[in-house]
C-alpha cells in the first residue's frame, strides 16, 4: 500500500476511517529527514473564488450548527493552498509488492524506534489494552504506520486543506463533510483552530484520523474534557485507535495472523480473503507455522499468498478483519500485524522473496543504491526499494557511462557499478 493515496480516500467514505500512511510513504530517498522546508504552495495564497466559495459556505455551515464564532475562529488565517490540489490530483497510482511494501513500513530502523517507543509508553499502552482489549504492540503498530510513531503527524491546517478541496471540487462533496466535522470539533473545545494539523487531505494526529471519524471514534482517555490527537503526548490518539479497532470487531486475546508454510504443490486457488477454513482444515492441507509449533485455533482462517507461491505467506484471522477497518488493504494489514510482532520482539519473516522483475534481489537493490551514491549519483537512502530518486540516479549513471539510459535496474548496472 503500496496501497494509493486516493483509494485509501475513497474507501474512508464507506469504512469511516481514513490513513494516509504519512509515515508509509518513502523508498529511493523519497524524503530528506531533518530537513525543514516550507514549501509556497502549500501557504494561503490570493483566490476570489475560493473567497465567494466560503462566504456561501458560511450559511451551509450555520444551518447544521456551527457558530459564526467558531467560523470567524476557524478561518481567521485560513485560505487555498494550491499544494493541496496538486497532490490530490496529482497522486501516483500504483501498487507496491509486499517485500517493498514492507521494506518501507517495518524496516529494521521502524523495528528499532517502535520497540523504543512502546518502551516509553508501555504503561498507557498497557492500561489502554486493559480498557479495549487491544494488545499494546498492535496499537503501537498502527501509530508507526500512520505517523511513525508521533514524528510525521502532518503540519498543513486542516481547515485550509479541508475547505481547499470542498471548493476545488473534484471531491466536494466529501471534503465539506470533513470541514463541517473539523468546525464541530474546534466547536466543542477539542483543539483549537490554529493547532489543527494534520496530512494534506486532512488526517490528523498520531493515527491520522480524519475529522469525521474523529467525532465517531475518538475518546478522552483521561477525562480531562479533550480528545487531544494532536499534542506530544499521544495518549487519546492511541486510545481511539484501540477504540476504533474494538468497535471493528477485534476479539480480545485472539492473534491477528502468523506467517505460514505451505507443502510443495499446494492448491494456491485455495488462498485468498473469503476462503475461510477452520485451522484444523489448514493444517490437513499440509500448512504449518513458520516459526515452529501448532497452530493457534482463533477461528475461522484464510490463506494469503501475495506474492504467489514463491513468496511468504500468511494465515489471518478475524483480527485481520479489524485491522482492514482502518485501511482496506491486505498490504497494511500484513504490515500492521508483522510490525507489531517485531515490536513484540519476534524476528524477520521466515521466507524468503522471489527475485523482481529484473531478477534481483532487495539486497541486489540496497547495493545499486548504495553505490550508486558512492560514486556521486544520489539515490537515496539504500532500502531497496526504487521510486523516483533511484530512477534518476539510474539515468544519470548510465547517460555519464555511456550506456541506454532506462532509468531501469539489472544484473549488468549491478555489476557495471563494482
Amino acid at each position: 500500500m503500496q496501497v494509493t493515496r486516493r483509494a485509501m480516500i475513497a474507501n474512508s467514505a464507506a469504512v469511516g476511517a481514513v490513513t494516509l500512511l504519512s509515515g508509509c510513504m518513502g523508498g529511493g530517498g523519497a524524503q530528506t529527514a531533518g530537513v525543514a522546508r516550507v514549501d509556497p504552495m502549500l501557504q494561503p495564497q490570493p483566490n476570489p473564488g475560493y473567497d465567494a466559495w466560503v462566504t456561501a459556505f458560511r450559511g451551509r455551515a450555520q444551518a447544521q450548527g456551527i457558530s459564526a464564532g467558531t467560523l470567524n475562529a476557524a478561518f481567521r488565517g485560513a485560505g487555498f493552498l494550491p499544494g493541496v490540489v496538486e497532490r490530490d490530483r496529482n497522486q501516483t497510482e500504483f501498487k507496491r509488492s509486499l517485500e517493498d511494501y514492507l521494506a518501507i513500513t517495518a524496516s529494521e530502523e521502524k523495528v528499532r524506534a517502535g520497540r523504543a517507543a512502546l518502551a516509553r509508553r508501555g504503561s498507557v499502552l498497557s492500561e489502554i489494552e486493559a480498557r479495549y482489549g487491544v494488545p499494546a504492540n498492535v496499537v503501537a503498530a498502527v501509530w508507526g504506520m500512520e505517523s511513525q510513531y508521533g514524528t510525521r503527524k502532518g503540519d498543513i491546517p486542516v481547515i485550509s486543506a479541508t475547505s481547499t478541496l470542498a471548493y476545488d471540487g473534484r471531491r466536494g462533496g466529501f471534503f465539506e463533510k470533513q470541514l463541517i466535522a473539523a468546525l464541530k470539533i474546534i466547536q466543542n473545545g477539542d483543539v483549537r483552530a490554529s493547532e489543527m494539523t494534520g496530512s494534506w487531505a486532512g488526517a490528523m494526529g498520531h493515527t491520522q484520523f480524519i475529522p469525521t471519524t474523529y467525532l465517531l471514534y475518538a475518546v478522552d482517555f483521561r477525562g480531562d474534557g479533550q480528545r487531544d490527537i494532536w499534542s506530544e503526548d499521544p495518549t487519546d490518539g492511541l486510545a481511539s485507535t484501540a477504540a476504533y479497532l474494538s468497535k471493528s470487531g477485534w476479539r480480545r486475546g485472539q492473534p491477528w495472523g502468523l506467517e505460514v508454510r505451505v507443502p510443495t504443490g499446494f492448491n494456491a486457488g485455495l488462498a485468498g480473503r473469503g476462503k475461510g477454513k477452520s485451522v484444523s482444515d489448514w493444517a490437513a492441507l499440509g500448512v504449518t507455522a513458520a516459526r515452529g509449533g501448532p497452530l493457534p485455533d482463533a477461528g475461522a482462517a484464510s490463506l494469503l499468498m501475495p506474492m504467489g507461491a514463491s513468496g511468504p505467506a500468511f494465515l489471518v484471522f478475524r483480527n485481520f478483519n479489524a485491522i482492514l477497518r482502518y485501511n482496506n488493504s491486505e498490504n497494511y494489514g500484513i504490515g500492521v500485524g508483522y510490525l507489531s510482532d517485531r515490536l513484540a520482539g519476534a524476528g524477520p519473516l521466515r521466507s524468503s522473496f522471489p527475485p523482481d522483475r529484473y531478477g534481483l534481489s532487495i539486497e541486489d537493490r540496497k547495493r545499486i543504491q548504495a553505490r550508486l551514491t558512492a560514486k556521486g549519483f544520489d539515490a537515496g537512502t539504500p532500502d531497496g526499494v526504487f521510486g523516483k530518486k533511484t530512477e534518476a540516479a539510474i539515468r544519470a549513471y548510465q547517460q555519464a557511462n555511456g550506456m541506454a539510459v532506462t532509468g531501469e535496474p539489472s544484473k549488468a548496472l549491478l555489476a557495471s557499478l563494482g
